[in-house]
């Protein structure tokens, strides 16, 4: 039995046993040499590396836009898509998300370790196509343990193939990964291409793997690294903001915007159809639309006014008025992001109290908060089978936000950073004659709230608040509020709030435990406090 389950974090095992990973060009192969041998191969490799773990299409537990429903976004309703139990309390040491997203993370590494180990096997016409593929594969381990390190803090940290008798390593501190993991990405990103392909545009090239480290030096609290990475990107001149933001997350720009850097598009997935319209949309007449995470009032309530303030500090209005109208003088991005009772979809009113009506907030297939993500919620796909969208899995408004806010903790806050964050307002619609951070003096702490506000509602249903909540160290917080969603005054004129679910985080679940059977694989682990 031991040695069966040691075999799912051992890479050369796994590569003779694992059709979808290896996706052979040959059916008949039954060896490492007989599928490893040519260019082709070698792409292969790296496509199922993307495919499997980062960029597959209909596998909710993994879909960046399904994370929103670890954090206080959002409510995530299927409890085997582990997202639920993350943002209740309810995970534990016998959780199943423990042992997936930990064998997940670590086949994977082994595998791209095998294949580093022998990259030099396959044939290449120009053997600068090797070392491209070399350079992605190295970014792509690096990303592994980026999320693993997130996660699980002190993890092993094994950088070639593993033999069966060598399947124990020891745990490596979380900090000296880290240590190591930003020096090997300093000389990845030098053997990568300025530009991205004509076709594999999915894959790293410089600047897209420096916005992933980017993103993972300040996650880190590395801030000097984070906003010379974040300079470097604005300064290759490759991206910039696409004017209309409402428009990157549909087909109107989502496969035309210079603004997505790591592109989730069809061709990391062999064009096979997407599904977010099916995960995030209404039930409607014979549409698929299955409301698997939707939104909160907590979220809906993060957005600011349009003159940039928030709704309890707005003169214009109280903030129960705003509770009760989200669309009252409001940032323009609720409205690009969100939509709910009283709204229009496909050209019907949404009414979340009929009982008759498919919007009906009790139904199944419906909101229970009331609210459904606009984001990659297309209404050309209401009747299709599946999609074709391209999704971001970063954004230039990232990169600009991610210096604004390194330059914040640094208590260095230059001129370009101000510039960053209005240039995010500006492309927003707020009011700039108001909404200008430039015209008002900030403490440190007013520019944090500022700047955490606005990464949350800049990025809302893009996957990025869990990391977030965690890093700031406020889930303790946030998560420990129950999920609530619309809210309506009754015939006696009280506020009504739809509740959900309760929640509950404890200190301990800033790390994911290890799976009580991993410890029979691996019994160097050491188990994260509180589990």
């Amino acid at each position: 039995m031991k040695k069966k389950i040691i075999t799912l974090i051992i890479a050369l095992a796994t590569l003779s046993s694992c059709e979808k990973f290896l996706d052979k060009r040959d059916p008949t192969a039954t060896s490492f040499d007989e599928f490893f041998n040519t260019e082709e191969d070698l792409r292969r490799v790296v496509y199922s590396s993307y495919l499997d773990a980062f960029m597959g299409p209909g596998e909710r537990r993994l879909l960046f836009y399904m994370t929103e429903g670890r954090s206080d976004n959002a409510y995530a309703r299927i409890e085997t898509d582990h997202h639920m139990i993350i943002a209740n309390g309810n995970m534990t040491s016998n959780s199943a998300l423990a042992v997936y997203y930990w064998n997940l993370h670590n086949q994977h590494i082994g595998r791209i370790n095998t294949y580093l180990a022998n990259v030099g096997v396959p044939y290449v016409e120009n053997e600068s196509t090797r070392q491209r593929y070399k350079a992605i594969l190295e970014g792509l381990r690096i990303w592994h343990y980026f999320r693993i390190t997130e996660f699980w803090g002190n993890v092993p940290f094994v950088l070639t193939p593993v033999k069966l008798e060598e399947a124990t390593p020891p745990v490596t501190p979380k900090a000296e990964i880290l240590d190591k993991l930003f020096e090997m990405s300093e000389d990845v990103a030098n053997r990568l291409p300025e530009n991205e392909g004509t076709t594999n545009a999915y894959m790293f090239n410089k600047y897209s793997f420096k916005t992933l480290v980017m993103r993972y030096a300040l996650y880190n609290g590395r801030y000097e690294l984070a906003a010379r990475l974040a300079k470097e990107i604005m300064d290759s001149g490759k991206y910039q903001l696409h004017p209309q933001y409402a428009n990157l997350f549909n087909y109107q720009a989502d496969k035309t915007n210079k603004e997505f850097i790591i592109k989730f598009d069809m061709e990391s997935h062999n064009n096979s159809a997407t599904a977010s319209f099916q995960h995030l949309a209404p039930q409607y007449r014979t549409g698929n639309g299955q409301s698997y995470v939707v939104p909160l009032k907590a979220l809906v309530d993060s957005y600011w006014t349009l003159q940039g303030r928030s709704i309890d500090k707005c003169p214009l209005h109280t903030k129960q008025e705003y509770e009760l109208n989200p669309k009252l003088n409001r940032d323009p991005r609720y409205e690009a992001s969100v939509f709910g009772h009283g709204d229009l979809f496909n050209n019907e009113k949404i009414d979340i109290y009929d009982a008759k009506s498919a919007f009906y907030y009790q139904n199944l297939r419906s909101s229970r908060s009331g609210y459904w993500f606009k984001k990659f919620v297309d209404q050309a796909d209401a009747f299709r089978t599946g999609g074709n969208m391209h999704f971001p899995l970063s954004r230039y408004a990232e990169v600009l936000l991610t210096y604004a806010e390194a330059k914040i903790m640094l208590n260095d806050i230059d001129e370009l950073a101000k510039s960053c964050i209005n240039q995010i307002r500006k492309r927003a619609g707020l009011d700039m004659t108001i909404a200008d951070v430039n015209l008002t003096a900030k403490s440190q702490q007013e520019w944090i709230a500022l700047i955490r506000n606005e990464r949350r509602t800049e990025f809302a249903g893009e996957g990025l608040r869990y990391s977030d909540i965690l890093r700031w160290k406020t889930a303790e917080t946030v998560l420990n509020q129950p999920a609530l969603g619309h809210m309506r005054l009754n015939g006696g004129g009280q506020s009504e709030i739809l509740k959900i679910e309760d929640r509950k985080f404890l200190n301990h679940q800033y790390l994911w435990p290890f799976h009580e059977s991993s410890f029979q694989v691996e019994p160097n682990l050491v188990q994260n406090p509180g589990y």
